[in-house]
């Protein structure tokens, strides 16, 4: 890697406090996202895994400036943007954007498709009617729709053109970073391969880094270059996509990868079975949050918490290797 990276996260940590009551006392906080770090190069794709409720989507809403971190720093081109002044933070906001889970939710279904798509220029950059209508049919085409679209309601297309119709959205004013919060998982399994590679195709072509959060742990080692494996608000391991995916070393990573689809049609793998339900992020157990659930689990695992550091060419946290333990 050389520079510094695009967007850097350094102990990330987001706690909603849990009010109660008449008088709205709170009554303890829900660790959301607990002191996560991570980067994401230029042009490149991280992909953000673990089951529901382990803190990706609060992630990405802080990466997306929607929610304030409770403590930590987020910095864009070296740039904290807890000093970004209006006009800095106006300029993040162009910079960084979204496409989200559900197509058919995400776009207003009474606005036409050049109006959708040509919505964020009109409101950021304001360019005369022939310039704008250019632009709505350049990013049409980018996404593989044609000319006629503009005049259409989304109720008029399939799912997965929703879905190249908010990503041509997001990409309406250049933006350097994309937030691709499970984009794929609404849509048809048959469909799915095409919008990856669409997105795969734009990354070429652009040099859009992208920040990938998805369940399909397939379609995450297939589109990302790093991934980061998170559980109860804490990443658990870190690394090359191809060395997570195929020779992962925290217990829980190789849970999840080993429930997913081979990446290669020859392998065979043993299902690995977590046993028990993951804890509530309001009462996170002490020590390793794994330990609940480990089939590998010692004592030191329920009293002492891991630290994330360097095994096997990755950072994994977990107490196996004698690094988290130092």
């Amino acid at each position: 890697m050389s520079g510094a990276p695009l967007l850097e996260a350094t102990a990330l940590t987001k706690h909603f406090p849990v009010r109660r009551g008449f008088l709205g006392r709170t009554a303890g906080l829900v660790r959301a996202v607990d002191s996560i770090s991570f980067a994401i190069e230029a042009g490149k794709t991280l992909g953000l895994v673990g089951e529901s409720g382990c803190g990706k989507t609060t992630t990405s809403r802080m990466i997306l400036h929607v929610e304030t971190p409770t403590s930590g720093e987020i910095q864009f081109e070296g740039a904290p943007l807890v000093g970004l002044n209006r006009h800095g933070l106006r300029r993040y906001r162009r910079s960084v954007q979204a496409v989200f889970q559900d197509p058919y939710a995400s776009l207003d279904p009474r606005m036409r498709i050049g109006a959708i798509v040509g919505e964020p220029l009109v409101i950021n950059e304001r360019p005369a009617t022939p310039a704008l209508r250019t632009r709505v049919l350049e990013l049409l085409e980018l996404v593989g729709l044609p000319e006629r679209s503009v005049a259409l309601f989304p109720h008029e297309f399939s799912g997965g053109q929703r879905q190249r119709i908010a990503i041509a959205r997001a990409l309406a004013l250049s933006p350097k970073l994309v937030v691709l919060d499970e984009p794929v998982s609404a849509l048809d399994v048959s469909i799915r391969a095409q919008i990856l590679n669409l997105l795969h195709d734009l990354q070429r072509r652009l040099g859009v880094a992208y920040l990938f959060i998805a369940h399909d742990l397939a379609a995450v080692a297939h589109m990302s270059h790093t991934i980061a494996v998170m559980y109860l608000g804490k990443i658990v391991e870190l690394g090359a996509a191809a060395d997570v995916a195929l020779r992962p070393k925290h217990p829980y990573t190789q849970a999840l990868f080993s429930a997913a689809l081979p990446l290669d049609p020859g392998e065979r793998r043993e299902e690995i079975i977590l046993s028990g339900e993951i804890p509530s992020p309001l009462d996170p157990p002490p020590g390793c949050r794994v330990h609940t659930r480990c089939p590998h689990v010692m004592d030191r695992c329920r009293r002492d918490e891991p630290r994330l550091a360097p095994e096997s060419g990755r950072l994994v946290a977990c107490h196996l290797y004698p690094a988290s333990a130092a």
